[in-house]
């Protein structure tokens, strides 16, 4: 395989990691994090229309 499928093996994708970090940024919350995490860019769409 490519090098270019190496953060695909690594779990998490950029959009789960930038949904954990606004997540926690705004709710201080874990749980929420894990929440926004898995739907990931959804919850970054829904941020920036919202905000």
């Amino acid at each position: 395989m490519s090098d270019r499928y190496t953060p695909v093996r690594a779990g998490i994708g950029f959009g789960s990691a930038l949904a954990i970090a606004i997540s926690w940024s705004v709710n201080h919350s874990i749980l929420w994090a894990i929440i926004h995490g898995i739907f990931s860019w959804f919850y970054v769409i829904y941020y920036a229309i919202t905000r």
